[in-house]
């Protein structure tokens, strides 16, 4: 009876872990995409992959404006970047740009569902 009671304990705790984790995946990108310049470079970048000097002509932002936004998506998950000489280019992680393309240009994650029209 015991190891039936252990076993029951070990899943909630899986359980409760990765509901934990997939909140906490769900908060990082809540905080990133709360804001709108970087929601309009996710925008742009599920298009195409851009450079931080093609994004801030598009956008009309400095530079360092554009680089910070990056800067906060890459460490949310949500953009990777990669040097090319004195380039960034930057792109929506190829992860999450399969998943936003399974669910028909939805971003859904679980508490919540971003539309990228």
């Amino acid at each position: 009876m015991a190891a039936a009671s252990f076993t029951g304990l070990a899943l909630v705790i899986r359980t409760s872990l990765a509901m934990m984790v997939a909140q906490a995946e769900c908060i990082r990108m809540l905080k990133a995409l709360a804001d709108e310049t970087r929601w309009q470079i996710v925008r742009e970048l599920l298009e195409r992959t851009l450079t931080i000097s093609e994004l801030t002509r598009r956008l009309g932002l400095t530079q360092y404006n554009v680089s910070k936004h990056v800067r906060i998506l890459r460490e949310a998950g949500i953009v990777t970047t990669e040097k090319e000489g004195k380039n960034l280019n930057c792109t929506v992680d190829p992860g999450l740009k399969q998943r936003i393309a399974r669910n028909k240009n939805q971003l859904d994650l679980g508490c919540c569902t971003f539309r990228f029209d």
